[in-house]
């Protein structure tokens, strides 16, 4: 038979005295009131969720909260509980014990110091430049409740309009995980982001970032001014010269370099396509490899790793992480874009497509794909040096930084 549970009143509460360990007095409904050591005594209340007995909620201390009061939070938190919610939110606010944000950045700033920046390094940089960038200068100032799902398509409309709509995607979804959070904590209601649809916004083979040639040369006199290794400027560099994928350079060995006629044959199980590829190498980009060659020494690989690892070469975000140190005042690229940078400005210059497309290793389609590895070679080779020279004319652009023998002194 149930015990049957006497109502508490203030004459019954006062006569309450501390014992030596704390106690709990129920009044019914969850409600109950817990005598400390001390002689305080504060309102909590009981509740079971989806089956599983909950941690007490604190409702507060009496006689600040009066019997009365508590027994209405108690009832109210009852309802929340019905509906298959924890009143964990709702009685941190009735306590003042949750933070007010008035704005989304307010929010926004709490999310990413509570959620985002004990997470990886790269993961937390990029959350962090979404917000700052872009979804801030749109938003920041908006309450939460106001944002909409009109305000996330123009942030995303206004990044696709700088030529990176996957950019706008991993923005969108920024503000989808933000509105989630937001929610799980009781600030929103609703996600606007979740009305905008991914593949609206972007889809996988969308990106189509180009650098002009005054962001090609502000990227690599930050790169020669700053205080990255000297190895991994030149790898930066050499990256652009060449037109290769990122995995391909820095997973290159000295055994697949003739310096002396300036080529590198890069082995067919290192592509994507699985085919031997040919790089004709221009004057600067010899230049780059021997220094690199005096540098290394006797190791296999053109930049081995630094941490201790035998016979490795440097880890595939090693670029990607020097990059992102040198807070460069171009939006939104990644290395890769550097391919599509070279392709574009080469075949406005009037260059073959077909030599351009084999010169970065894209397959030619119909029967004048069918031709042996040194195919358009003089034409490559002629390509890659213009390239070379119009690269190194942006870097020098203004002399902002020492450049001199490709930056020799950085």
């Amino acid at each position: 038979m149930p015990k049957t549970v006497v109502p508490l009143n203030d004459t019954r509460i006062k006569a309450l005295k501390a014992n030596a360990a704390r106690y709990r007095i129920s009044d019914g409904g969850g409600l109950v009131l817990e005598i400390m050591t001390s002689g305080s005594k504060v309102w909590r209340y009981r509740y079971t969720l989806h089956g599983e007995r909950q941690p007490m909620v604190t409702i507060g201390d009496y006689p600040s909260i009066t019997l009365q009061e508590a027994r209405e939070k108690a009832r109210r938190y009852a309802e929340i509980v019905a509906k298959g919610v924890s009143p964990v939110t709702d009685a941190k606010k009735d306590r003042g014990a949750v933070k007010r944000f008035d704005t989304l950045k307010e929010f926004g700033d709490d999310w990413y110091t509570s959620q985002v920046q004990p997470m990886s390094a790269e993961y937390a940089r990029t959350i962090k430049r979404a917000l700052e960038k872009d979804i801030y200068p749109a938003v920041g100032n908006k309450p939460l409740p106001e944002v909409t799902p009109g305000d996330v398509l123009m942030i995303c409309d206004r990044i696709k309009a700088r030529g990176a709509p996957k950019m706008a995607l991993s923005t969108r979804n920024v503000i989808k995980r933000l509105f989630e959070y937001a929610i799980a904590r009781q600030f929103a209601t609703t996600n606007p982001a979740h009305a905008v649809v991914a593949r609206f916004v972007a889809t996988h083979d969308s990106r189509t970032r180009v650098l002009s040639p005054d962001e090609i040369g502000t990227v690599l006199r930050a790169v020669y001014a700053s205080d990255i290794r000297r190895a991994l400027k030149l790898a930066i560099h050499l990256l652009i010269l060449t037109m290769v994928r990122k995995s391909e350079l820095v997973e290159a060995r000295w055994s697949e370099f003739d310096l002396d006629v300036g080529i590198w044959r890069i082995p067919a199980d290192r592509m994507k396509k699985d085919k031997e590829h040919w790089v004709y190498l221009s004057a600067q980009a010899v230049t780059m490899f021997r220094e690199l060659h005096v540098q290394i020494g006797n190791h296999e690989y053109v930049f081995p790793s630094t941490r201790g690892l035998d016979n490795k070469p440097i880890a595939k975000s090693t670029l990607n992480q020097a990059v992102r140190s040198l807070s460069l005042d171009v939006q939104h690229f990644v290395l890769h874009d550097f391919r599509r940078t070279a392709s574009t400005h080469l075949h406005e210059m009037g260059m073959s497509s077909d030599a351009i497309e084999k010169a970065i290793a894209h397959s030619i389609k119909g029967i004048k794909g069918v031709y042996n590895r040194a195919e358009y070679a003089e034409e490559r080779r002629k390509i890659l040096q213009l390239w070379a020279d119009f690269v190194e004319t942006q870097v020098e652009e203004e002399r902002k930084v020492v450049i001199g023998n490709f930056g020799a002194t950085g």
